[in-house]
Protein backbone atom coordinates (compact mmCIF):
# COMPACT_ATOMS: atom_id res chain seq x y z
CA UNK A 1 0.00 0.00 0.00
CA UNK A 2 1.59 3.26 -1.13
CA UNK A 3 1.52 6.46 1.24
CA UNK A 4 -0.75 8.42 -1.73
CA UNK A 5 -3.74 5.56 -1.47
CA UNK A 6 -4.18 5.84 2.09
CA UNK A 7 -7.15 8.31 3.47
CA UNK A 8 -6.47 8.81 7.16
CA UNK A 9 -9.57 8.76 9.82
CA UNK A 10 -12.11 12.34 9.91
CA UNK A 11 -11.20 13.67 13.24
CA UNK A 12 -13.56 16.20 14.81
CA UNK A 13 -11.55 19.55 17.13
CA UNK A 14 -13.52 21.92 19.61
CA UNK A 15 -11.76 24.12 22.00
CA UNK A 16 -9.01 26.35 21.86
CA UNK A 17 -5.81 24.64 20.98
CA UNK A 18 -3.69 27.36 22.27
CA UNK A 19 -4.67 27.31 26.11
CA UNK A 20 -6.01 24.29 28.64
CA UNK A 21 -5.75 20.97 28.30
CA UNK A 22 -5.40 19.01 25.00
CA UNK A 23 -7.70 15.78 25.43
CA UNK A 24 -8.59 13.14 23.17
CA UNK A 25 -10.95 10.45 22.45
CA UNK A 26 -10.82 7.38 19.91
CA UNK A 27 -13.67 4.91 19.50
CA UNK A 28 -13.41 1.74 16.78
CA UNK A 29 -9.63 1.56 17.42
CA UNK A 30 -11.01 -2.36 16.69
CA UNK A 31 -13.81 -2.32 14.26
CA UNK A 32 -16.19 -4.39 16.12
CA UNK A 33 -15.79 -2.47 19.14
CA UNK A 34 -18.73 0.51 18.09
CA UNK A 35 -19.87 1.53 21.66
CA UNK A 36 -17.21 4.46 21.53
CA UNK A 37 -18.12 5.52 18.17
CA UNK A 38 -21.48 5.88 19.09
CA UNK A 39 -21.22 7.58 22.26
CA UNK A 40 -19.02 9.94 20.54
CA UNK A 41 -20.87 10.65 17.80
CA UNK A 42 -23.58 11.73 20.19
CA UNK A 43 -21.59 13.31 22.02
CA UNK A 44 -20.54 15.83 18.63
CA UNK A 45 -24.05 16.17 17.96
CA UNK A 46 -24.37 18.00 21.03
CA UNK A 47 -22.13 20.10 20.53
CA UNK A 48 -22.89 20.99 17.05
CA UNK A 49 -26.46 21.54 18.25
CA UNK A 50 -25.24 23.91 20.94
CA UNK A 51 -26.10 21.60 23.55
CA UNK A 52 -22.76 21.26 24.77
CA UNK A 53 -19.64 23.89 24.89
CA UNK A 54 -16.04 23.41 25.32
CA UNK A 55 -15.35 26.42 26.94
CA UNK A 56 -11.86 25.57 28.09
CA UNK A 57 -8.86 23.91 26.37
CA UNK A 58 -9.73 21.30 23.16
CA UNK A 59 -10.75 17.84 22.50
CA UNK A 60 -10.11 15.85 19.27
CA UNK A 61 -13.10 13.21 18.63
CA UNK A 62 -11.60 10.36 16.42
CA UNK A 63 -15.38 8.21 16.46
CA UNK A 64 -14.01 5.79 13.86
CA UNK A 65 -9.97 5.52 14.60
CA UNK A 66 -9.17 2.01 12.04
CA UNK A 67 -11.97 2.47 9.18
CA UNK A 68 -10.57 -0.61 7.55
CA UNK A 69 -11.64 -2.86 10.34
CA UNK A 70 -14.80 -0.83 11.26
CA UNK A 71 -16.21 -1.26 7.45
CA UNK A 72 -14.96 -4.66 7.77
CA UNK A 73 -16.98 -5.45 11.04
CA UNK A 74 -14.10 -7.30 12.34
CA UNK A 75 -11.22 -6.47 15.26
CA UNK A 76 -8.58 -5.80 12.62
CA UNK A 77 -8.20 -4.71 9.27
CA UNK A 78 -4.67 -5.80 8.35
CA UNK A 79 -3.41 -6.45 11.78
CA UNK A 80 -4.29 -5.33 15.31
CA UNK A 81 -3.73 -1.40 15.43
CA UNK A 82 -3.60 -1.75 19.32
CA UNK A 83 -0.23 -3.47 19.16
CA UNK A 84 3.01 -2.43 18.42
CA UNK A 85 1.88 0.94 17.68
CA UNK A 86 5.30 2.96 16.67
CA UNK A 87 5.44 5.15 13.29
CA UNK A 88 6.95 3.22 11.06
CA UNK A 89 9.16 4.07 8.05
CA UNK A 90 8.41 1.39 5.94
CA UNK A 91 4.47 0.81 6.06
CA UNK A 92 3.71 -2.62 5.40
CA UNK A 93 0.22 -2.55 5.68
CA UNK A 94 -3.00 -0.39 6.37
CA UNK A 95 -2.52 -0.05 10.23
CA UNK A 96 1.27 0.43 9.48
CA UNK A 97 -0.06 3.19 7.44
CA UNK A 98 -2.83 4.64 10.28
CA UNK A 99 -0.02 4.34 12.91
CA UNK A 100 1.89 6.87 10.70
CA UNK A 101 -0.78 9.31 11.14
CA UNK A 102 -2.06 8.66 14.54
CA UNK A 103 1.15 8.50 16.82
CA UNK A 104 1.83 12.17 15.86
CA UNK A 105 -1.94 13.49 16.55
CA UNK A 106 -1.50 11.75 19.94
CA UNK A 107 1.52 13.37 20.67
CA UNK A 108 -0.24 16.50 20.17
CA UNK A 109 -2.22 16.08 23.15
CA UNK A 110 -2.00 15.89 27.10
CA UNK A 111 -5.16 12.87 27.66
CA UNK A 112 -6.56 10.19 26.39
CA UNK A 113 -9.45 7.97 26.68
CA UNK A 114 -9.98 5.10 24.42
CA UNK A 115 -13.01 3.60 24.40
CA UNK A 116 -13.26 -0.12 23.75
CA UNK A 117 -16.05 -3.26 24.15
CA UNK A 118 -15.16 -6.72 25.14
CA UNK A 119 -16.01 -10.37 23.74
CA UNK A 120 -17.45 -12.29 26.82
CA UNK A 121 -20.06 -10.74 28.82
CA UNK A 122 -18.97 -8.94 31.50
CA UNK A 123 -19.00 -5.54 33.84
CA UNK A 124 -17.45 -2.91 32.21
CA UNK A 125 -14.00 -1.71 34.26
CA UNK A 126 -10.97 0.97 33.00
CA UNK A 127 -7.48 -0.09 32.14
CA UNK A 128 -4.68 2.04 34.14
CA UNK A 129 -1.10 2.62 33.71
CA UNK A 130 1.84 1.72 36.36
CA UNK A 131 2.63 3.66 39.22
CA UNK A 132 4.87 6.80 38.96
CA UNK A 133 8.49 5.19 37.76
CA UNK A 134 11.63 6.00 35.89
CA UNK A 135 12.30 2.17 34.45
CA UNK A 136 12.97 1.00 31.28
CA UNK A 137 9.55 -0.61 30.29
CA UNK A 138 7.32 1.94 30.82
CA UNK A 139 8.65 5.07 32.37
CA UNK A 140 5.99 7.20 33.63
CA UNK A 141 5.05 10.42 35.76
CA UNK A 142 0.79 11.10 35.97
CA UNK A 143 0.22 8.34 38.21
CA UNK A 144 -2.06 10.80 40.19
CA UNK A 145 -3.66 12.65 37.37
CA UNK A 146 -4.52 9.35 35.75
CA UNK A 147 -6.30 7.59 38.67
CA UNK A 148 -7.83 10.60 39.83
CA UNK A 149 -9.65 10.43 36.00
CA UNK A 150 -10.17 6.69 36.37
CA UNK A 151 -12.37 7.05 39.38
CA UNK A 152 -14.55 9.45 37.79
CA UNK A 153 -15.08 7.69 34.62
CA UNK A 154 -18.15 5.89 36.68
CA UNK A 155 -16.85 2.37 36.69
CA UNK A 156 -15.97 0.82 39.92
CA UNK A 157 -13.47 -2.22 38.55
CA UNK A 158 -9.65 -1.14 38.01
CA UNK A 159 -6.92 -2.84 35.94
CA UNK A 160 -3.58 -2.64 35.56
CA UNK A 161 -0.16 -4.48 34.18
CA UNK A 162 -1.07 -4.85 31.26
CA UNK A 163 2.59 -4.52 29.02
CA UNK A 164 4.33 -6.32 31.25
CA UNK A 165 1.59 -9.51 31.45
CA UNK A 166 1.12 -9.26 27.56
CA UNK A 167 4.12 -8.93 26.77
CA UNK A 168 5.76 -11.97 28.87
CA UNK A 169 3.54 -13.86 27.01
CA UNK A 170 4.53 -12.66 23.85
CA UNK A 171 7.88 -14.14 25.06
CA UNK A 172 7.00 -17.07 25.93
CA UNK A 173 5.08 -17.24 22.83
CA UNK A 174 7.92 -16.57 20.31
CA UNK A 175 10.76 -17.39 22.28
CA UNK A 176 12.43 -14.49 22.37
CA UNK A 177 15.46 -13.82 24.81
CA UNK A 178 15.20 -9.66 24.38
CA UNK A 179 12.87 -9.12 27.06
CA UNK A 180 12.23 -5.07 26.78
CA UNK A 181 12.01 -4.84 23.02
CA UNK A 182 9.79 -7.60 22.84
CA UNK A 183 7.41 -6.35 25.41
CA UNK A 184 7.34 -2.87 23.94
CA UNK A 185 6.76 -4.18 20.32
CA UNK A 186 4.10 -6.05 21.03
CA UNK A 187 2.24 -4.98 23.88
CA UNK A 188 2.32 -1.27 22.30
CA UNK A 189 -0.93 0.31 22.01
CA UNK A 190 -2.87 3.54 22.10
CA UNK A 191 -2.67 4.21 25.74
CA UNK A 192 0.82 3.15 25.92
CA UNK A 193 2.08 4.84 23.16
CA UNK A 194 0.15 7.80 24.71
CA UNK A 195 2.18 7.62 28.21
CA UNK A 196 5.68 6.94 26.06
CA UNK A 197 5.21 10.70 24.56
CA UNK A 198 4.65 12.56 27.68
CA UNK A 199 0.53 12.20 28.40
CA UNK A 200 -1.58 9.69 30.54
CA UNK A 201 -4.35 7.78 29.05
CA UNK A 202 -6.89 5.32 29.91
CA UNK A 203 -8.56 2.21 28.14
CA UNK A 204 -12.04 2.13 29.29
CA UNK A 205 -13.83 -1.47 28.18
CA UNK A 206 -17.60 -0.35 28.03
CA UNK A 207 -18.87 -3.70 28.52
CA UNK A 208 -19.67 -6.93 25.88
CA UNK A 209 -19.92 -5.69 22.12
CA UNK A 210 -23.30 -6.12 21.92
CA UNK A 211 -24.84 -5.11 25.27
CA UNK A 212 -27.31 -1.97 24.51
CA UNK A 213 -25.71 -0.16 27.76
CA UNK A 214 -21.65 0.23 26.05
CA UNK A 215 -22.85 3.39 24.62
CA UNK A 216 -24.48 4.38 27.49
CA UNK A 217 -21.24 3.69 29.32
CA UNK A 218 -18.97 5.39 27.10
CA UNK A 219 -21.15 8.40 26.72
CA UNK A 220 -20.79 8.82 30.17
CA UNK A 221 -17.39 8.44 31.03
CA UNK A 222 -16.65 11.12 28.12
CA UNK A 223 -18.91 13.48 29.92
CA UNK A 224 -17.42 12.88 33.02
CA UNK A 225 -14.26 12.93 31.75
CA UNK A 226 -14.91 16.69 30.08
CA UNK A 227 -16.05 17.70 33.26
CA UNK A 228 -13.36 16.51 35.62
CA UNK A 229 -10.75 18.25 33.54
CA UNK A 230 -12.80 21.56 33.32
CA UNK A 231 -13.39 21.73 29.65
CA UNK A 232 -17.33 22.10 29.98
CA UNK A 233 -19.59 23.77 32.41
CA UNK A 234 -20.83 21.15 34.77
CA UNK A 235 -19.82 20.38 38.07
CA UNK A 236 -16.90 17.69 38.67
CA UNK A 237 -17.88 14.30 39.08
CA UNK A 238 -17.47 11.98 42.29
CA UNK A 239 -14.88 9.68 42.38
CA UNK A 240 -16.21 6.34 43.43
CA UNK A 241 -16.31 5.52 46.68
CA UNK A 242 -12.81 3.47 48.02
CA UNK A 243 -15.47 0.98 49.64
CA UNK A 244 -17.17 0.32 46.23
CA UNK A 245 -13.80 0.08 43.94
CA UNK A 246 -12.17 -3.57 42.81
CA UNK A 247 -8.85 -2.91 42.21
CA UNK A 248 -7.37 -6.08 40.04
CA UNK A 249 -3.97 -6.47 38.55
CA UNK A 250 -2.80 -8.27 35.37
CA UNK A 251 -0.65 -11.28 36.49
CA UNK A 252 -0.58 -14.17 33.88
CA UNK A 253 -1.62 -14.82 30.57
CA UNK A 254 -2.46 -18.22 28.98
CA UNK A 255 -2.47 -19.90 25.75
CA UNK A 256 -4.81 -21.43 23.20
CA UNK A 257 -2.08 -24.21 22.33
CA UNK A 258 -5.00 -26.09 19.56
CA UNK A 259 -7.80 -25.10 18.24
CA UNK A 260 -9.31 -27.79 20.34
CA UNK A 261 -8.69 -26.47 23.26
CA UNK A 262 -11.85 -26.16 25.00
CA UNK A 263 -12.93 -24.18 28.28
CA UNK A 264 -14.96 -26.51 30.78
CA UNK A 265 -17.26 -23.85 31.02
CA UNK A 266 -19.09 -20.34 29.59
CA UNK A 267 -16.30 -17.85 31.39
CA UNK A 268 -17.45 -13.91 31.68
CA UNK A 269 -14.55 -11.16 32.67
CA UNK A 270 -14.52 -11.14 36.46
CA UNK A 271 -15.46 -14.83 37.19
CA UNK A 272 -13.69 -15.90 40.19
CA UNK A 273 -11.47 -18.82 40.32
CA UNK A 274 -10.15 -21.11 43.13
CA UNK A 275 -6.72 -22.58 43.04
CA UNK A 276 -6.71 -25.77 41.45
CA UNK A 277 -9.96 -25.13 39.79
CA UNK A 278 -10.41 -26.62 36.15
CA UNK A 279 -10.70 -23.50 33.75
CA UNK A 280 -10.48 -25.90 30.47
CA UNK A 281 -9.04 -29.17 28.57
CA UNK A 282 -6.56 -29.30 26.09
CA UNK A 283 -7.50 -31.45 23.15
CA UNK A 284 -5.78 -34.46 23.97
CA UNK A 285 -7.93 -33.82 27.04
CA UNK A 286 -5.30 -32.66 29.97
CA UNK A 287 -6.79 -30.12 32.13
CA UNK A 288 -6.24 -26.41 32.63
CA UNK A 289 -6.33 -25.19 36.42
CA UNK A 290 -6.08 -22.60 37.89
CA UNK A 291 -2.72 -21.72 39.69
CA UNK A 292 -3.66 -19.09 42.01
CA UNK A 293 -6.95 -17.87 43.59
CA UNK A 294 -8.16 -14.52 41.62
CA UNK A 295 -10.38 -13.48 38.83
CA UNK A 296 -10.39 -14.56 34.90
CA UNK A 297 -10.35 -11.76 32.23
CA UNK A 298 -10.41 -11.54 28.73
CA UNK A 299 -11.59 -14.72 28.35
CA UNK A 300 -11.72 -15.88 24.51
CA UNK A 301 -13.35 -19.11 23.49
CA UNK A 302 -12.78 -18.70 20.05
CA UNK A 303 -9.08 -17.65 20.11
CA UNK A 304 -7.25 -19.45 17.69
CA UNK A 305 -4.15 -21.84 18.44
CA UNK A 306 -1.04 -20.02 19.68
CA UNK A 307 -3.01 -16.81 21.29
CA UNK A 308 -4.39 -15.46 24.08
CA UNK A 309 -7.17 -17.59 25.59
CA UNK A 310 -7.23 -15.51 29.19
CA UNK A 311 -5.99 -13.91 31.85
CA UNK A 312 -6.02 -14.23 35.44
CA UNK A 313 -5.51 -11.16 37.80
CA UNK A 314 -5.46 -10.92 41.72
CA UNK A 315 -6.89 -8.16 43.75
CA UNK A 316 -4.32 -5.00 44.37
CA UNK A 317 -4.79 -3.46 47.69
CA UNK A 318 -2.41 -0.68 47.17
CA UNK A 319 -4.83 1.26 44.21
Amino acid sequence: MSDNKFSHPRSYQYGDQHSGIALIMTGAVHGNEICGSLAIQRVINEINKGKLEIYNGSVTFLPVTNPLAYAKGERAGQRNLNRNLFPNPYPQNFEDHLANWLCPLLAQHDVLLDLHSFNAPGEPFVMVGPRNNDGPLEPFKHEEQERALARRLGVRRFVDGWLRTYGAGVQRRIGDSSELQTVLRYGMGTTEYMRSVGGYALTLECGQHDDPQAPEVAYRAILNTLAFLGMIDVPEPEPVAPEQMEALSMVAVYDKQHAGDTFSRNWSSFDPVRQGEEIGRRVDGTPVLAEFDGRILFPDAAAGANSEWYYLTRPNSSF
